[in-house]
């Protein structure tokens, strides 16, 4: 008899290893740097920093992760150079297996901007769902799952507005994954904007992927295509190339340092 996958992706990782191959290590308009550092004592520290090519702007961050793997706790906080204070704390699999609850807070002292986020996650063989509320804002309550049998996903998102009473937002999507390749179609944006994407890993060093995008709500050119690859040179550098169907061609190069 066959077996459910173990967990599912979340619906927000349905088709991310194509768009994580189509879409990260292109830095067009910014040069970044990353830096990450790990204690003895379960604390890792990561500085992260960007430049915007066109204006010059600096935009940078500091966080601090703190991780208690007894009570199955993550504590999260970042300091940004505007001047932001967030923080994030995770509870997982206490209450009950398969439970995670989330809570994030944003906090500019200079402008008075407060924003809070509470989420419950729930995931067990062949099904995950997550529900979200905005604490300051709570009108809107986004709730999404993810459904497997077999290598093939099915899942839903919707957006409930509270004062209204109304279903403001959906979006729908399938998919087949496979231990080297998956396929998913999205239907976003109350089915207005359609999805097809396809990721491949070819062997031990080369990975292919490929989407396409179709706005029906578009006056012309609602269709966009995009071919990508990534080839690893050893472990600790490779090369991307990308061609998209508007004739723009891009090529990265990531090295690690050790």
């Amino acid at each position: 008899m066959s077996q459910p996958v173990p967990v599912p992706p979340s619906w927000k990782d349905l088709g991310k290893s194509s768009s994580d191959l189509l879409g990260r290590d292109y830095p067009f308009h910014a040069i970044g740097l990353e830096i990450k550092t790990k204690t003895p004592g379960n604390v890792a520290f990561k500085v992260a920093g960007t430049r915007d090519s066109k204006s010059g702007m600096i935009a940078g961050d500091l966080e601090a992760k703190y991780t208690e793997n007894k009570y199955g706790t993550i504590l999260t906080n970042t300091w940004t150079t505007s001047n932001v204070l967030r923080t994030q704390l995770e509870v997982e699999n206490q209450l009950a297996k398969g439970l995670k609850l989330e809570a994030h807070s944003s906090l500019n002292p200079e402008k008075g901007i407060n924003s809070g986020l509470f989420n419950l996650t729930f995931k067990q063989p062949g099904y995950h769902a997550r529900t979200s509320l905005d604490l300051f804002h709570g009108n809107n309550i986004t709730s999404d799952i993810v459904l497997a049998r077999n290598g093939v996903l099915v899942g839903a998102e919707t957006n409930y507005n509270i004062n209204d009473g109304a279903i403001t937002r959906y979006a729908t999507a399938l998919g087949y994954s496979a231990p080297d390749y998956a396929i998913t179609l999205h239907g976003l944006s109350n089915m207005r904007l359609f999805s097809a994407s396809y990721y491949h890993r070819v062997n031990a060093d080369v990975e292919a992927g490929a989407k396409a995008v179709y706005n029906s709500a578009a006056s012309s050119n609602g269709m966009n295509l995009e071919v990508g690859t990534k080839v690893y040179l050893d472990n600790s550098a490779f090369v991307k190339a990308k061609i998209a169907s508007t004739g723009a061609l891009a090529l990265s190069y990531t090295q690690t340092l050790r």
